[in-house]
């Protein structure tokens, strides 16, 4: 587009001795300065529906700008680059300080997430959640797979013992009575040779971090 731009001087003329020739304004002058218009008017942009062509340019707002004005490319530009988060700014929010991180691989999440202080975590447990009387950070249970019986912990019983007619010196499994086929019933026990029991649920092994800063 192009401005206008006058190209007879009036105010030289104005300045002229009355009378002067040159003072007088010609109808080629004149002409001169409406198709000198009519070139301008027809060359700028409609204040309504505009549609630009060539490359045309405009102030760059500021970021904060937060306005129905014109944004350049420079403004578009850097507002999404600062709209983009990176991926450790994401990260960052996925995993706040406190969060557990489980992974097949040894590898520092710090490494992986780019993001965080974390330290090894829960070694030899399976999580449970909190409630229920249980409070998060408790730990309890045992990290064997198989434990022996004591005989407090055997369920209470009772052994019937054969007896038979005659003799016996009261140290055989058969002790003496007068009706043989008896049995009388021993006290209540819960002896017998300890024994072992697997205690472990099924199980698979991973890494598990926790995010400390």
């Amino acid at each position: 587009m192009s401005n206008y731009t006058k190209s007879t001087n009036f105010a030289v003329k104005d300045g002229l001795s009355s009378g002067t020739a040159a003072k007088r304004v010609r109808g080629t002058e004149i002409d001169d300065e409406y198709n000198a218009i009519a070139v301008a008017v027809a060359t700028k942009a409609n204040t309504n529906n505009t549609a630009l062509t060539g490359t045309p340019t405009a102030p760059t707002a500021s970021a904060s700008t937060n306005s129905t004005q014109i944004a350049t490319t420079a403004y578009t530009t850097s507002a999404i680059t600062a709209a983009v988060p990176t991926a450790a700014q994401v990260n960052a929010h996925a995993y706040p300080v406190g969060s557990v991180y489980t992974s097949v691989v040894a590898t520092n999440p710090a490494t992986l997430l780019g993001v965080g202080v974390w330290a090894v975590f829960g070694a030899g447990r399976v999580m449970l959640g909190a409630g229920g009387g249980y409070t998060a950070g408790d730990v309890g249970g045992a990290t064997t797979d198989s434990h022996s019986l004591s005989v407090n912990e055997i369920p209470p019983h009772t052994h019937g013992l054969p007896l038979r007619h005659g003799g016996g010196n009261g140290t055989s499994p058969y002790y003496a009575v007068t009706h043989e086929g008896s049995y009388f019933t021993s006290n209540s026990t819960g002896g017998g040779a300890a024994h072992t029991h697997d205690i472990m649920q099924p199980y698979i092994v991973v890494y598990i971090w926790k995010r400390t800063s």
